[in-house]
């Protein structure tokens, strides 16, 4: 996908919703809507009691998911859902889980299920070890988290064991909706480039067509969860959520596409 559209010199929309919210059938369709409305990719969240990157839009959401008994058979299900359409697929997921589930079966089953790899964002390149060796079996991509924090030393150290893209968190905080986007966000996407030629997506509080289109002239991914969720959880009825999930998709995927467009001669 990230070789695609770097042909069409643009950057990818990746759109993030938790697996089983608001029930395991409406977050099909939900996340239909958004494959309908311009998302290149997307990224299914396993639910987690104790989600200490999520913001309150997010916690919320898993808090539904989890009340709805969603397994992990499910979070399966949907990264079955979204490949049957040949629309790349990634799961993120808290490390206890997948410790829980068995780390080289949860390698395999991502492969099995059509999926891409997975997104770890509490588990440290110390503590990797098992999980390398699982997903270097299995072919499953690793992608862990960057941060402005995070030192030109470690930046080398974790990018080596990426696969797939690098998830760069363009500020410090959790996720959420914001006024805007980390100014530093650019400066971290040119550190991680200095150290891999794996594409960078940028996550953390990408909201507006306006702030997808900045972080678009700069990375390779833009990344999107509390914006989608907050349609679903603010929507009267699922017709409703599905309308302006699709509108919202189609309106970020736009900004992206008009961030690298030439400017016409007045």
């Amino acid at each position: 996908m990230f070789s695609n559209l770097k042909a069409e010199n643009r950057a990818a929309l990746i759109g993030y919703m938790p697996a089983g919210f608001p029930s395991r059938e409406e977050c099909f369709q939900i996340i239909d809507a958004m494959i309908a409305g311009g998302v290149d990719a997307i990224e299914v969240g396993y639910p987690y009691s104790d989600p200490v990157m999520d913001g309150p839009i997010i916690q919320a959401a898993a808090e539904i998911s989890l009340a709805n008994k969603t397994s992990a058979a499910d979070v399966f299900d949907t990264v079955s859902h979204v490949a049957s359409q040949n629309v790349p697929v990634v799961i993120m997921t808290y490390w206890n889980p997948i410790e829980r589930y068995g780390v080289k079966r949860f390698a395999e089953e991502i492969i099995k299920r059509g999926g891409s790899g997975v997104i770890t964002p509490d588990l440290t390149i110390e503590e990797s070890q098992p999980w390398i060796e699982a997903t270097n079996e299995f072919g499953a991509n690793r992608i862990y988290v960057v941060a402005l924090s995070t030192t030109q030393s470690r930046l080398e150290l974790v990018t080596a064991q990426c696969s797939g893209f690098v998830y760069a968190a363009s500020l410090m905080g959790v996720t959420g909706l914001r006024e805007s986007v980390s100014s530093g966000a650019q400066n971290l996407v040119d550190s991680v480039r200095q150290k891999t030629d794996l594409p960078v997506a940028v996550g953390l509080g990408v909201s507006t067509a306006e702030q997808a289109a900045n972080v678009a002239q700069f990375a390779d991914g833009v990344i999107v969860g509390s914006a989608f969720i907050r349609k679903v959880q603010e929507a009267g009825s699922l017709q409703e959520a599905l309308e302006n999930v699709k509108k919202l998709a189609s309106e970020l995927a736009e900004g992206i596409k008009s961030a690298r467009r030439p400017e016409k001669n007045i």
